[in-house]
């Protein structure tokens, strides 16, 4: 895959979600079965807003050339991914999110391992 299609579906996904969570945080818990209390609509809507975030870097960066900013973009958006992969792999188990939750365990999962394959390359040519 090339690395301006990883980005441009980074991209769709975060569009997607981004102002979803942000606008509609109690649908999205609860669609998820997750429990919703301020706080949660809190943590919901800043992700929501990180995931804009992600939206803007990954859209805006997805023709840069190879480099230290493209080497650092991978990297950030591989560990970004990875920890939110097992993050929700953690809250699935604990019983905190119902089975749709696998569904974004693919989404990060598809996305750490094209971010990583992505650093290894990145690091083999330099």
């Amino acid at each position: 895959m090339k690395f301006k299609t990883l980005m441009t579906i980074k991209a769709i996904v975060c569009l997607g979600f981004g102002p979803l969570l942000l606008f509609f945080p109690a649908w999205i818990l609860e669609l998820l079965g997750a429990t919703y209390c301020s706080g949660a609509a809190l943590t919901a809507r800043e992700y929501g807003a990180a995931l804009i975030g992600n939206l803007l870097l990954t859209w805006l960066a997805r023709n840069v050339d190879r480099g230290v900013a493209r080497r650092a973009i991978i990297w950030n958006l591989f560990i970004y991914d990875f920890i939110a992969l097992i993050a929700t792999v953690v809250l699935i188990l604990k019983g905190a999110l119902n089975p749709l939750g696998w569904g974004i365990v693919a989404v990060y999962l598809f996305f750490t391992a094209g971010f990583g394959s992505f650093a290894l390359r990145e690091e083999r040519t330099d």
